[in-house]
């Protein structure tokens, strides 16, 4: 019985040994076992939290999120990452606020969850609904879910969030950009947010993380340890404000965000040559 013990354990040792030495002569090897550690984790973790969400606040409820960013904050020591976090002050606003940030790469999550406000839902595609138990336990935080397809269905969907925000004195946390975007630099802006801030006569907060792309690249199979910075900006107000001039508060915020990406990045040339 030791025996059989004692050659599982070697052959754990063994295994283990051989992944760390794949990891260091294959980047391809360390950038798939660095993302299966990553989905693995939201796979467990949200199995895990789905019960706790459901014995504290009986279903679903944007103070689950208070649970889940507890969990989910956990997540960065395991690659390694950091997080240098400034203006959080913007964020304590009264009422209900939209917030808009850059949406690089799956690991946005972990930045989200590093500076989620309370009582703030965010805007996703429906598809992350059909994930499992990541779907039920981003559904039991109260994600607002858009068919992005349907462009009927997604302004239906936002005149709704303009209601839920005012009834239930909520922030909403929109990803303007609309998909992912790893290049380092921002894609131009969807004005579906600034419709949202303009309609509800709410302000909007512009939060800028900076570029993944020193240390993740899927392209160049990179992925490896690293510092994040994030900064919230102050509020660009909205009241008084009409459909006619939501295309200059969309630019507005774009410019604004584009200049503090390449700032945070290290890149200051690049924003004066942008303005």
């Amino acid at each position: 019985m030791e025996l059989g013990w004692l050659l599982w354990g070697a052959a754990v040792l063994l295994l283990l040994l051989l992944l760390h030495v794949l990891m260091e002569l294959s980047p391809a090897v360390n950038f798939a076992l660095r993302i299966g550690l990553y989905c693995l984790l939201c796979v467990v973790a949200s199995a895990l939290t789905v019960p706790a969400c459901l014995l504290v606040n009986g279903g679903r409820t944007v103070k689950n999120m208070r649970i889940i960013k507890t969990v989910v904050k956990t997540f960065k020591y395991f690659f390694g990452l950091r997080f240098e976090v400034k203006g959080l002050k913007n964020f304590e606003v009264e009422g209900p606020a939209i917030i808009v940030s850059n949406h690089q790469s799956i690991l946005d999550m972990m930045g989200l969850m590093e500076v989620l406000p309370n009582n703030c839902v965010q805007v996703g595609k429906k598809e992350l609904m059909y994930t499992g138990t990541v779907g039920l336990i981003i559904y039991l935080g109260g994600v607002i879910f858009i068919n992005r397809k349907s462009t009927t269905s997604a302004k239906m969907v936002m005149a709704e969030v303009a209601k839920t925000m005012a009834t239930d004195n909520v922030k909403v946390w929109v990803y303007p950009e609309g998909t992912r975007n790893c290049t380092g630099d921002l894609l131009p802006f969807k004005k579906g947010a600034f419709h949202l801030a303009v309609q509800a006569q709410v302000p909007v907060i512009p939060v800028v993380y900076s570029s993944f792309t020193t240390f993740y690249n899927p392209k160049k199979n990179l992925f490896t340890s690293g510092k994040i910075k994030v900064e919230v900006l102050p509020p660009i107000e909205t009241k008084g404000l009409t459909s006619d001039d939501v295309s200059d508060l969309t630019d507005k915020c774009f410019c604004t965000m584009r200049e503090t990406l390449f700032r945070l990045s290290g890149r200051p040339s690049e924003a004066k040559d942008s303005s």
